[in-house]
């Protein structure tokens, strides 16, 4: 994997539990970027290419003959990533493309590790092995308690495989985002989900504002 990208390639993610807003939030983000006409491409993980949402398929069904174990689900979400990197979000970034990617590896983190409650040495070697040197420039996560956020996800549409967890399932995700967020101060921005739309929308506003000033100013 070759990570030597242009320097002022803008990689922004946006994470959070089911429920938070992210849909919405990026729809906002490609409108701001489109008004400023700065290019760009939209994705998502799981999923992005033609593999990656195959298996983003098998992860959010329910096999009830045999079930997806932890590991496995671990795996096929770094080996989406894998093909997604090489085969959308790199030649973005290397064209001088925003990237704005719905969850990345700190989703990994979180639901794996904190959710799923895989030891963190598992996943450290898997982001160091296909993540490699790639990391957001920028993280917007959305917070929101998980019985508001799977409120919402309730009322939008069927829950998948992963929205049939229990509660402590996503109390432990939720966790593992925040002490992220505090870890990775510099790039993390946390945004109270439960504030209306017009609040969380000024709140991705004033960050995108300060990432075009940036990439302006290099």
């Amino acid at each position: 994997m070759n990570n030597a990208l242009s320097s002022n390639t803008i990689f922004l993610t946006v994470e959070g539990i089911e429920g938070v807003g992210k849909t919405t939030a990026i729809q906002y983000i490609q409108h701001y970027l489109t008004t400023y006409q700065q290019a760009h491409i939209v994705t998502r993980e799981p999923g992005g290419t033609r593999i990656a949402e195959e298996l983003r398929r098998i992860l959010l069904t329910s096999p009830t003959d045999e079930p997806i174990t932890p590991q496995t689900e671990l795996l096929l979400m770094f080996a989406g990533r894998s093909q997604h990197i090489d085969h959308v979000i790199l030649p973005a970034l290397q064209s001088s493309k925003w990237v704005v990617c719905d969850r990345f590896v700190d989703a990994s983190y979180a639901y794996q590790g904190g959710g799923r409650q895989l030891p963190m040495e598992q996943i450290i070697a898997l982001d160091r092995l296909v993540v490699q040197s790639l990391q957001p420039s920028c993280t917007i996560l959305l917070d929101a308690p998980p019985e508001v956020g799977l409120m919402r996800a309730k009322n939008r549409s069927q829950y998948d495989r992963i929205e049939q967890e229990k509660i402590e399932f996503f109390e432990r995700v939720r966790a593992v985002y925040l002490e992220r967020a505090q870890r990775y101060s510099a790039r993390f921005h946390v945004i109270d989900a439960t504030e209306s739309l017009e609040k969380v929308h000024h709140r991705i506003k004033l960050i995108l504002d300060q990432l075009l000033r940036s990439e302006t100013l290099q």
